[in-house]
């Protein structure tokens, strides 16, 4: 057996046109071979999705505009600070915002934004966070209580400290001259005393910068432009969710000043908070076309695709005995057609943690959410075409099964 350097030098000897194999060009090119499944080969579980934009699940699958535009602009140089500003003049023209840019998840799109607040255009203060004492920087930012989730710890990671109000009295009070930044998080805004326009006013009335974490709160398509209108500093949101970029993208959008300090601490430039936040030309190029492609989506029809996948599957499991379903959509994150299915443990002998392991472990292989006890969740705006009819029979499957 030839082993790949005989091989090398075997084809080397061959004549490159014509006289042989009838006088054709041999093509070993990629192109020729047959395209690998690498999951396959290493084993890897795939599944269909019918719980949701989780990280933990690799989010959402990009379309193929967005997988066109990665693939082709892989084959070329280019310098990376053009891409950003290319991209981020179209972004923001799109989100009513003065500026934007491209970053490695909406996580690290509030640190860079904190970042950009802090230090401003001065690169000795870039270069010194996230050591703050010394620096003339500020250091506290300010949230709601019920806000205060595992989500803001992007902004300790600027070395500020997280000051928690409820009031807009304990607000007022809280802001003095080490106040950085106001900070709100969309997706527990029900959690809060204070509105998105109140949180706004005190901000702009007593010049501090705000931010707002909007980060699965897509759809309503009109979420990307809402915040920047109503007055938002700075706007986070992931771009591997609803908006289908890369799952390792996100976007800062908001005013010029602040996005243009937060890209001092963003590669190419080392010796930052953000070197680590690194996303490449394909990434946001791709992130550009995925958002591109869903605001002009008509979103009418998507939501009736939704709607009738999730119709569908529920039509399929209420058809047991015993089992009912609810249908309603999230007000806050996720904002996307939602099922409750749950089952009377008296005729449907399974538990949760069971069927979630039976539509797992079947064939093929399914994923859905906790529901609470003798309950799941499922939606099916992650589910690609057709798979909702597989979702259904499989679940009645294994209802059915369990019946007593």
């Amino acid at each position: 057996m030839l082993n790949r350097r005989d091989l090398i030098k075997h084809l080397s000897s061959l004549p490159l046109v014509g006289g042989f194999l009838g006088g054709t060009t041999l093509d070993i090119s990629a192109a020729a071979l047959p395209a690998r499944n690498l999951a396959k080969e290493l084993g890897i579980r795939t599944f269909i999705n019918a719980a949701g934009t989780y990280t933990a699940m690799t989010g959402s699958l990009m379309p193929d505009e967005v997988v066109d535009t990665i693939r082709e602009s892989s084959h070329s140089f280019m310098m990376l600070d053009e891409v950003q500003d290319k991209v981020g003049e179209k972004i923001a023209a799109i989100t009513h915002a003065e500026a934007a840019v491209v970053s490695a998840g909406c996580f690290s799109a509030m640190t860079l934004g904190l970042a950009g607040v802090l230090t401003g255009m001065d690169n000795k203060k870039v270069a010194a966070l996230p050591h703050l004492e010394g620096t003339g920087m500020k250091s506290v930012v300010i949230l709601q209580k019920g806000h205060d989730v595992g989500y803001s710890h992007a902004l300790l990671n600027t070395g500020c400290t997280i000051v928690q109000i409820e009031t807009l009295d304990e607000l007022e009070k809280a802001i003095d001259k080490k106040t950085a930044l106001l900070w709100f998080l969309h997706i527990q805004s029900d959690k809060g005393q204070i509105n998105h326009e109140q949180w706004v006013e005190v901000a702009k009335r007593r010049g501090i910068p705000s931010m707002i974490d909007i980060a699965a709160d897509v759809p309503p398509v009109e979420n990307l432009w809402r915040f920047n209108d109503m007055g938002f500093d700075l706007v986070c949101v992931s771009g591997g969710k609803a908006l289908r970029g890369p799952q390792s993208a996100g976007i800062l959008m908001g005013k010029k000043k602040y996005i243009e300090a937060a890209r001092l601490s963003m590669p190419p430039r080392g010796s930052t908070i953000g070197r680590g936040m690194k996303i490449n030309k394909e990434e946001i190029l791709g992130m550009y076309a995925a958002l591109e492609k869903f605001v002009n989506t008509d979103q009418d029809k998507l939501w009736k695709m939704w709607e009738d996948r999730t119709t569908r599957i529920g039509n399929a499991a209420k058809s047991v005995p015993g089992v009912s379903v609810e249908t309603h959509v999230p007000e806050l994150g996720n904002h996307t057609p939602t099922l409750k299915i749950s089952w009377d443990k008296a005729k449907v002998n399974l538990d949760t943690k069971g069927l979630q392991e039976n539509l797992r472990n079947g064939e093929p292989s399914i994923e859905v959410v906790s529901g609470g006890e003798n309950a799941i969740g499922i939606t099916g705006w992650m589910l690609q075409p057709g798979e909702d009819k597989i979702v259904a029979a499989r679940l009645k499957e294994e209802l059915m099964k369990a019946s007593i």
